[in-house]
């Protein structure tokens, strides 16, 4: 049984451990666990669902990129957890995976010869590839669709991608494969190769960004949430929107909302426990427009 071979380590019952708000009170209770997926790469996932008996709708949830070894060594295992609590309590599965390179898998000794999987390096901005990290993250999600749906633990055919950053690159990437049990995405500042060399508002190559951007909205059907931030010091609204008509002009199926500025970088907005009651309207509304 799978569940048996599982690492399965219960964090909490949010449900009967956190006060819920007044617009919760009808909401499941749920509960957050850490999986180890047997997926062809095993990694580990932080894992949010209602206590009753599924099977759910899914929803999977990828992280950011760093390009430091070191930040990758302390990458936390969960990320957007009040994101993610907020979906469990609509009635979803949550899985956020953490991906090879990350956390506790990030072992980098050069000088011993030992280094981590790594599937987000981009190369040189002379020649940057932005097409392969992107595909790299939906080979994941694809494995993680089908390993789910394997197992009888969601509702076929009714699966939601969300995505931050290099993360909603990840899903942009996916949506050009059109995966049939997929039927919306969220991206939430999406993109590569923001901050070069560590600056704000310096973009790695961001006309091939755009280019790259157009060839996914080629294939791309699948209806896609993107939003933004006025004060995003990685993708700034200019980029953005130029991402934005180069995929829908392409083909792609999208909508862009640009949201006000947020804290000290809007980038971080989906982190941010004061941001859910900013995006969760769209969100909401987005969800509801697309069910199957």
């Amino acid at each position: 049984m799978f569940l048996q071979i599982l690492l399965s380590l219960t964090l909490t019952s949010v449900g009967m451990s956190l006060p819920a708000r007044a617009d919760e009170r009808a909401a499941p209770q749920i509960r957050e666990e850490i999986w180890a997926l047997p997926l062809p790469t095993p990694i580990l996932a932080y894992l949010v669902r209602p206590i009753e008996i599924g099977p759910f709708p899914l929803v999977i949830m990828n992280h950011g990129v760093s390009l430091d070894p070191r930040e990758r060594s302390f990458f936390p295992l969960i990320e957007f957890r009040d994101a993610a609590l907020w979906l469990a309590r609509r009635g979803y599965m949550v899985v956020a995976p953490l991906r090879p390179g990350y956390g506790a898998g990030a072992l980098d000794i050069p000088e011993r010869g030992i280094y981590s999987l790594f599937l987000s390096n981009i190369g040189n901005c002379a020649n940057p590839n932005f097409r392969d990290p992107g595909l790299a993250i939906a080979t994941l999600d694809n494995w993680i669709i089908d390993f789910m749906a394997g197992q009888k633990l969601i509702v076929p055919n009714d699966v939601v991608v969300v995505g931050q950053s290099g993360g909603g690159w990840g899903a942009i990437a996916l949506s050009s494969l059109n995966p049939p049990a997929v039927r919306a995405m969220i991206v939430f500042a999406g993109g590569r190769g923001g901050h070069l060399e560590g600056k704000p508002n310096n973009n790695c190559a961001p006309d091939k960004l755009v280019e790259a951007t157009g060839e996914f909205g080629r294939t791309s059907r699948i209806p896609m949430l993107w939003i933004y931030s006025q004060n995003d010091t990685f993708f700034g609204p200019r980029l953005s929107k130029r991402m934005y008509e180069a995929f829908t002009a392409a083909g792609g199926n999208a909508e862009y909302h640009l949201l006000p500025a947020f804290g000290s970088d809007g980038h971080f907005m989906v982190d941010s426990r004061d941001a859910t009651q900013i995006w969760t309207p769209l969100v909401s509304e987005f969800l509801d427009k697309h069910r199957r």
